[in-house]
């Protein structure tokens, strides 16, 4: 039985104010949410999770057409399986699915993510981690479409951005209905932060991060990817206080709550090389 999506047309909840949505984030667990990871797979039996998935589906090209077949817990790569830890770690009471669209080299065809990401929708899930990206301009079409169905559906979309450049064009990362995550320098998770007047706008700690692994190992790993799922289990606390959210409401929200930005967060794509300020100390010139 599928479940609809939390904020309706119906709901008459009043905005939340500031201290109500910072408490929030402070006791939430994401209880009674639902989040999907549209990744390479999640393995539900690593020691460091151990989840009964809520959905646990592979799709696949066969022919003109994507195919869904059961995973049984199987990530080919182990980059699902860390965005599932992540998000367990701070919504430890949300909810898990898994659909799994991306190969064992962390690639994946536009038609594919696709179709995981509107069988997430189908099955009523709250918020869609979707910690990857793509540059072509050539398929912003297929990205806007599913971006868009989520949105009217009132799923919160939560992406990465791109680890070359933050500011880089990239989607779903640069549509301005997503959440669009950063990675800063810092090593622990418990903080965000708001940069203004950028598309990609907010940013967690994941450089040199240590997270879940396939093969029921641990990784130590940097990049936007880890930074997403961080945000995507605070959203979960706060849709678990404030079910009736938006998802332009929750990022409104969102960047009052964070905090701000400095420069001296600045991880490896903080600059690009047509950038000619000052790199901050330990960043490639």
């Amino acid at each position: 039985m599928t479940s609809a999506p939390l904020n309706t047309a119906t709901s008459n909840t009043a905005y939340p104010s500031q201290e109500e949505a910072r408490h929030a984030l402070q006791t939430g667990t994401g209880a009674g949410i639902k989040v999907a990871i549209i990744d390479s797979g999640v393995e539900n039996s690593h020691l460091g999770l151990k989840i009964n998935l809520v959905d646990d589906l592979r799709f696949e090209l066969s022919g003109v057409s994507v195919v869904a077949r059961p995973n049984n817990g199987h990530d080919v790569f182990g980059h699902g399986t860390a965005v599932a830890g992540l998000i367990k770690s701070i919504a430890p009471d949300a909810q898990i699915g898994s659909f799994g669209v991306l190969n064992g080299e962390l690639k994946g065809k536009s038609v594919v993510l696709a179709a995981g990401v509107r069988a997430a929708i189908r099955q009523g899930y709250h918020i869609l981690n979707c910690s990857f990206g793509h540059d072509s301009k050539n398929e912003i079409h297929i990205y806007k479409k599913w971006v868009d169905e989520a949105m009217l559906a009132g799923c919160h979309l939560v992406t990465a951005c791109s680890n070359e450049y933050f500011d880089k064009e990239e989607w779903p990362a640069f549509f301005g209905t997503v959440l669009a995550t950063n990675f800063a320098r810092g090593q622990k998770t418990g903080e965000f932060f708001y940069r203004p007047g950028k598309m990609v706008s907010l940013a967690a700690p994941a450089r040199d991060i240590e997270v879940l692994w396939n093969g029921g190992r641990k990784s130590c790993q940097k990049g936007s990817s880890f930074a997403a799922p961080q945000l995507a289990g605070y959203l979960a606390r706060l849709l678990e206080k404030f079910p009736n959210l938006s998802p332009f409401m929750a990022k409104e929200l969102l960047h009052k709550l964070a905090s701000p930005w400095r420069d001296a967060l600045g991880a490896e794509n903080a600059y690009s090389s047509e950038d000619f300020r000052i790199p901050l100390p330990g960043l490639p010139r």
